[in-house]
């Protein structure tokens, strides 16, 4: 067994608790269920879904709204935010690193929202190849965008939050991916506020 990178590490203990005390609410998963109506209008025939870094459900139980039909799977590190996934019964929320979870099977669509932003650069390598290696069709970024690498102090703490072209350095990195369609959530919208995400769909193509 690896031993966790300090970053992992991080997002298990007690930090990752605090996160999950904050991301609650009806209107979270609200906000969510508008943005990934506009992220995957360009999808079609979703079977299986796989979130990497699921928290404590709120995008998959947006998505279970969205496509009542759909089988949905999650990987989640932090033990408290796992726990209430799985409560969900929405789906299958594995516990353990993202990059640990084993390639035994594709999905149609595998997804990212908040994730790589917290993840060191050295680490994103490994984190696009599962998104890439796991996904049949389709991946979903859903993150803060910067078109040059930059770190931002989150909550005091440096070395925990990032911003850059991750879906660039993803088409750079696989040839057959394309761009299928991107947009951004403003943190002002009046109805569905969201964090200032901007979302990008990329479907691999022949």
């Amino acid at each position: 067994m690896r031993d966790l990178s300090e970053q992992e590490q991080f997002w298990q203990g007690d930090f990752g608790d605090q996160y999950v005390e904050r991301n609650q609410g009806h209107a979270l998963v609200s906000a969510n269920v508008a943005l990934f109506a506009k992220a995957l209008g360009r999808a079609h025939a979703l079977k299986s879904v796989l979130e990497l870094g699921t928290n404590t459900g709120n995008n998959l139980l947006a998505l279970s709204q969205l496509l009542p039909t759909c089988e949905f799977n999650g990987v989640e590190i932090n033990a408290k935010a796992h726990a209430q996934a799985q409560s969900l019964n929405i789906g299958d929320i594995w516990q353990g690193s993202l990059f640990d979870f084993p390639r035994e099977r594709r999905y149609d669509l595998t997804l990212t929202k908040g994730v790589l932003i917290h993840l060191a650069p050295e680490l994103l390598s490994k984190a696009y190849d599962q998104l890439y290696h796991l996904s049949s069709r389709y991946v979903l970024i859903a993150e803060y965008y910067n078109p040059a690498p930059v770190e931002v102090s989150y909550r005091g703490n440096s070395g925990k939050l990032f911003k850059r072209d991750f879906a660039g350095e993803m088409l750079d990195r696989f040839a057959d991916l394309h761009l299928l369609d991107y947009g951004f959530g403003y943190h002002r919208d009046p109805q569905f506020p969201v964090d200032d995400i901007t979302w990008f769909l990329l479907e691999k193509r022949p």
